[in-house]
């Protein structure tokens, strides 16, 4: 059941951390900072907040628990929010599943992937999300939420 903010629904968004980003904070800070993903997840949730609305975070190294919780979101989300880290460039998978639940997503990246290893420019999400933001470190995040909440309203 959904809670009621000032007499609106509170929209429900599914965040997606992908593989390896349990390791923020000590992972080669140089390229994704130094920030935790506890700390993002602070983050996103004093920003979901402000917005209006309810997040519920999944971080996953495995494609195909990604795969189900996409494939479950459109009974339970009104969009997603997903870095899905490596898998960015490899996942068919997950690429699939977020093209057949046809809801507005958001890819979010910590690093420029522009600006990184040729083979990162490649995101296989990119044709089949609302939009994608990279490059801002973990305020990639809050700005993912931002453009996610406009495609809900």
């Amino acid at each position: 059941m959904r809670r009621k903010i000032a007499g609106s629904r509170v929209k429900r968004v599914l965040v997606i951390h992908g593989p390896n980003l349990q390791l923020l904070g000590r992972r080669n800070p140089a390229v994704y900072g130094k920030t935790t993903l506890p700390q993002i997840n602070a983050l996103l949730h004093r920003e979901a907040r402000r917005l209006k609305l309810q997040l519920e975070i999944l971080q996953s190294n495995e494609e195909g628990k990604i795969v189900d919780a996409i494939g479950r979101a459109p009974r339970r989300f009104a969009g997603i929010l997903i870095n899905p880290a490596a898998y960015t460039h490899t996942s068919i998978a997950i690429r699939d599943a977020l093209e057949g639940v046809r809801m507005p997503t958001v890819e979010v990246h910590l690093s420029n992937i522009f600006a990184r290893e040729e083979f990162r420019w490649k995101s296989l999400m990119t044709p089949v999300v609302s939009g994608q933001i990279s490059g801002f470190g973990a305020s990639s995040y809050a700005l993912g939420l931002i453009a996610l909440s406009g495609l809900l309203k």
